[in-house]
């Protein structure tokens, strides 16, 4: 019952902390982390974990991970690339170069400089797009690029967890012959998963392939609609991407969130049925990010034992880290936005700040390497998450006090100086 009591325990801070988010304006999955945290140190659930909880927080992450990609619409993310391929990729550079070029003077060691910057690149895209709302700019020019890089960012920095954690958690020596293998097995993970997707799901199949006895006639749109179970369909599909993503030697998490970006809206039953895109959408939403996704947060949260010895070792590497990746950060995304967007200055610098915040993947990345293979040490572990707290919390008082300096329209440069 002790592992009840603890699920029972989590679930009321999670209601605690989804009202303290809406009071308060910020992402439930800092106060998650926090009243994990709090729970720990008073001693109330294990900082340890329970076999349990931990399974419910391994579900947790393939479940957020598969909605995170399941709620992307690929068709408007690849029409909008052109004009924020820049921004994604210097926006994403800069910060993993100045994470690691930070980590790597306080403790000197690959491995942790690797993930502290893999941890430092993704962009906490939604906790941008509610402080955009709250401002009226929501459906503004940098609202747009700034969802598309974050998206690009997040594919890149899944590919980057498939390739470096396995070489980072000692899987192989760190060799040419091993690297090379380790990305082969990334790339025919993502050439499967991309096939699933161009080929197999939309039924596209040409020549021989129809004739195949049963998978030539049927597709998924048939597997979707069968008996309105769409989503034990799709959650299937994640998990089942999620084991192919393991098999290769890579996180659950990975193939879940491609299993999530290759389904698109059109294989669903109709509007307002039961079973379609939006019901299932809905319901896969609820569970990732209200009562089962939760669960990985605060468990996370609770391995954040608070010692004073140990907080005032850090201080001085949160400091260091928070102020290099937000001045990396910002310059980057304005500078790309500028010359490769046809931004002008305004619109970049607001992308820039719209930038700084690092929520879901982060926490995936940081749990992958601490919790479950143990490359980063406890300063590392501290001093990130802190780091990530406290970047979120800039977004809206940045966006806020960017506003009035900030072009609406963001008329493109003609004439960059």
């Amino acid at each position: 019952m002790e592992s009840l009591h603890y699920l029972a325990l989590i679930w009321s801070m999670v209601f605690v902390a989804n009202v303290l988010a809406i009071k308060t304006k910020m992402l439930p999955v800092l106060w998650f982390l926090a009243l994990g945290s709090l729970l720990a140190n008073f001693g109330l659930i294990s900082g340890d974990g329970n076999e349990f909880i931990s399974v419910l927080a391994e579900l947790g992450i393939i479940l957020i991970m598969f909605a995170l990609g399941f709620e992307e619409n690929v068709d408007n993310f690849l029409s909008s690339i052109k004009k924020s391929w820049g921004i994604a990729l210097f926006g994403a550079i800069a910060p993993f170069t100045a994470a690691y070029l930070v980590a790597d003077h306080y403790w000197d060691n690959t491995n942790i400089s690797l993930m502290c910057g893999l941890t430092m690149t993704a962009t906490a895209v939604s906790l941008t797009m509610i402080s955009l709302q709250n401002v009226g700019l929501a459906k503004s020019t940098a609202a747009t690029r700034i969802m598309t890089s974050a998206v690009l960012d997040d594919i890149a920095s899944l590919a980057l967890v498939a390739v470096l954690v396995p070489i980072a958690s000692g899987a192989g020596p760190l060799d040419l012959e091993n690297l090379v293998l380790i990305a082969l097995k990334a790339v025919l993970f993502f050439i499967i998963v991309s096939a699933l997707g161009a080929i197999i799901f939309p039924h596209n199949f040409i020549g021989w392939m129809r004739r195949i006895p049963f998978i030539g006639k049927y597709g998924i749109r048939h597997l979707l609609n069968f008996g309105r179970h769409s989503t034990l369909t799709v959650l299937l599909l994640a998990l089942l991407v999620g084991l192919l993503a393991h098999e290769f030697g890579f996180h659950p998490a990975i193939g879940a969130y491609m299993a999530g970006l290759i389904l698109k809206e059109e294989y669903f039953q109709r509007k307002q049925q039961k079973g379609s895109w939006e019901d299932t959408k809905r319901i896969v939403e609820n569970m990732a990010f209200s009562w089962i996704g939760p669960v990985f947060f605060v468990n996370l949260g609770a391995k954040l034992i608070f010692d004073k010895d140990l907080m005032l070792s850090v201080f001085p590497n949160i400091i260091l880290l928070i102020t290099s990746v937000f001045f990396a950060q910002v310059i980057s995304a304005a500078v790309a936005a500028r010359y490769t967007g046809k931004m002008n200055w305004a619109g970049g610098l607001m992308i820039g700040f719209g930038m700084l915040g690092r929520a879901e993947l982060a926490f995936v990345v940081m749990d992958i390497a601490y919790v479950q293979n143990s490359i980063l040490n406890k300063e590392a572990f501290f001093t990130l998450m802190a780091t990530a707290f406290f970047l979120n919390i800039l977004v809206p008082i940045t966006i806020t006090l960017w506003k009035p300096y900030y072009s609406g329209d963001d008329l493109p440069t003609q004439n960059p100086d």
